[in-house]
């Protein structure tokens, strides 16, 4: 059996420290710093994935919540609720597709802001790194505690404990662990974690041995990624809003997934021109070539 955290949260003096931010704030902090290789790799300006994250993170971080709060509204509105706990995005929730789709557009404002028109090259250069964000993400819920799948008793099963917190009394994600195992559940975290960790590596192989572009290695890697959340979503038995007798984010990611292999099938074929990927404004590097995607240690380098 794998033991949950006893907390998730940590008072140093008057400042909570909260597991499910720091592991976003590591996802992010490497898919930045990874993208950034790629993108330069490709031909790219350095810098321009980190000013343009200054963009992408904040819309990307307020596209997320709206997307969990209007897929999963009864936590936040109707008797007994305070809408008020819609905002507070450090206790967790965020939607992977509402946090890629405001994220995508305040990329297109970064790079706009510095005169740059590729955003699809970006989207390929920072795919993988995104991807292993979202599994690094998937630790938060671990010490939450939440977003875990049915009872079972396989020897991976995930145990829950009954938690307890003077201000909010007894609970599964607030507070310290009393040590009583309410239940034995599917780790659903470790299974997308794994899957995105997978979908990374084979983003990376992919894109060496076929030199993808004009997006079309970012469509891939939302494809890959909804076919393992549909599974996954299968296993889960938290609540959640339901259409047609299926959880939301099944649907989601079904639909999502054939928009993405539609892109895929049929964007431009080919890698961009280094030059596409500057502004008319930097200064051109001679010493740039357009070889293989740089790679960290996951790849295998």
């Amino acid at each position: 059996m794998i033991p949950s955290p006893p907390q998730g949260v940590w008072e140093i003096g008057p400042f909570p420290l909260r597991a499910y931010a720091l592991w976003i704030i590591l996802g992010i902090v490497i898919a930045v710093w990874w993208g950034e290789k790629r993108w330069v790799a490709r031909g790219g300006r350095a810098g321009v994935v980190l000013d343009t994250a200054l963009w992408a993170i904040p819309f990307g971080l307020v596209g997320g919540r709206i997307y969990h709060v209007a897929t999963d509204w009864y936590r936040y509105f109707g008797e007994g609720r305070n809408p008020i706990d819609a905002l507070k995005i450090w206790d967790g929730g965020l939607g992977i597709w509402g946090a890629v789709a405001f994220g995508a557009l305040g990329a297109y404002i970064g790079l706009r802001q510095q005169g740059i028109r590729a955003l699809g090259a970006l989207g390929d250069s920072i795919a993988p790194g995104i991807v292993l964000a979202q599994g690094i993400g998937r630790l938060g819920n671990y010490f939450n505690q939440e977003l875990y799948g049915r009872e079972t008793d396989v020897p991976w099963a995930l145990e829950i404990y009954q938690r307890y917190d003077e201000a909010y009394g007894y609970s599964e994600t607030i507070g310290r662990s009393t040590g009583q195992v309410l239940a034995t559940v599917h780790p659903t975290f470790l299974y997308e974690l794994l899957w995105n960790v997978l979908v990374a590596i084979t983003l990376v192989v992919i894109d060496r041995r076929f030199r993808l572009g004009h997006g079309r290695l970012f469509a891939l890697y939302v494809a890959l990624y909804c076919f393992g959340r549909f599974w996954v979503e299968l296993l889960r038995s938290d609540a959640a809003t339901e259409v047609f007798g299926l959880r939301i984010n099944t649907i989601v990611s079904l639909v999502v997934m054939i928009a993405a292999l539609l892109y895929f099938w049929r964007a431009r074929r080919g890698r961009e021109d280094p030059s596409e990927l500057r502004a008319p404004r930097d200064p051109v590097d001679e010493s740039v070539e357009d070889g293989p995607t740089d790679a960290p240690p996951l790849a295998g380098r």
